[in-house]
Order: structure tokens, then sequence, then C-alpha cells
């Protein structure tokens, strides 16, 4: 039974200051390094085989952290483009709460949870999913297929549009799945590709 383990990335410089980052290509800041860190105190039982990562550094230096805290730097690492943070268009760089306070909480949450509305110049939850699930059935499901553990770092949205797609979570409830710095999805993949257990994990990086 292969263990698929995913991972948020832990807090960038932009996240500090509460602003949308997309791909823009920002790194952990000091205390981001830290927690990333604690994650890996999580992850020291589980003897991994391969991680994923986007093409993005602050997934990459979360991945980096936990690599060196479980004491794998030799961990084999692929990296793609597809597992990358929404594009937030028009919204990339701007501060979250000043803009609920000026479009109002109906339209801020449309823009932040909803399934398939639009933002301008950029992606829908639906635009990520329709590339992160072809990528995980082509790429990370036959390595699970053949028994490798594999850990996924990615990003709040591209791991939102996989869990969507591992729990069958209806289009209408996605809105409710929030993925917090600190939490790890754990689940139990067997030789078919099915998921016969799975378990949430509460990394304490406060």
């Amino acid at each position: 039974m292969a263990k698929l383990v995913l991972v948020r990335h832990c807090q960038s410089t932009w996240n500090d200051v509460d602003a949308w980052t997309g791909l823009t290509d920002i790194s952990l800041s000091k205390k981001g390094r830290e927690k990333a860190k604690k994650i890996g105190n999580f992850l020291k039982d589980i003897p991994f085989d391969l991680s994923f990562t986007s093409a993005l550094r602050r997934a990459q230096e979360t991945l980096t952290e936990i690599k060196l805290t479980i004491g794998r730097g030799d961990l084999p690492v692929i990296e793609d483009p597809a597992l990358n943070e929404r594009d937030y268009g028009d919204l990339t760089g701007k501060n979250k709460p000043e803009m609920e306070k000026m479009y109002g909480e109906e339209q801020f949450l449309k823009w932040r949870r909803s399934w398939d509305y639009p933002i301008p110049n950029g992606e829908s939850l639906k635009d990520v999913y329709g590339r992160v699930v072809p990528y995980y059935t082509e790429k990370i499901l036959p390595e699970l297929q053949n028994g490798k553990n594999i850990l996924v770092v990615a990003h709040g949205n591209s791991l939102r549009a996989l869990i969507k797609y591992l729990d069958g979570i209806p289009d209408t409830e996605i809105a409710d799945l929030d993925l917090g710095f600190g939490k790890i999805f754990v689940y139990e993949i067997d030789k078919d590709g099915k998921i016969s257990g799975k378990t949430i994990k509460e990394a304490d990086i406060n």
C-alpha cells in the first residue's frame, strides 16, 4: 500500500502581508522556512521514494526544508508547472483585506473560493483542476500504483483541485475546503489506484 502525502507550501514573504501571490515567484519568509522544518518533523516516519512540486520557489523551498529535516536530501524531485498556484490575474499582488473592504464580502468570496467564477486575466479553480488532475493521473498515480510513497508539495489551489478529485467533492461544496499552513493530507493508495484510507494531520507550526 503506497502513501500519497499532500503538503501546502509554507508562508512566503507575500503571504506574510496577505497579498494574492498567484504565479509570482516569491521565496519563503524566514518564518516559512522554520515552519517547513516543523512539518518535516511530522513526516520523518514515512519512507518516501519520490517527490513532486511546482515550478515556483516557495513550494520548492518548502520541499527542500522538509527533505533536509527528514534526512532525505537525496529524495528525487520532479518539478512541473502543472502543480503551480492558481493564476490570480489582475488580482495578483493585491492585499486581500483591502480588496474585501473595497468590493464586499460576496464578491471577495467568489474570487477566492468559488469553483468556476472567473478572475480577470486569471484562472478559476476549475481551470486549475483541468491541469492538475491530468498530471496526477498520468504522472503521479502510476508511481503510486507501483508501490512508491509520494510527497507532493504544492499550493493552496492546486491542492484543493487535487483533493476535490480524490475525495469526490461536489462543485457546490469546494468553497468549504480550506488548506491552512501545517495541514497534511495522507492517502493510502492500493495497486489499482483506489483510495483505501485517508488521515489529516495538523502540524504544530505556530
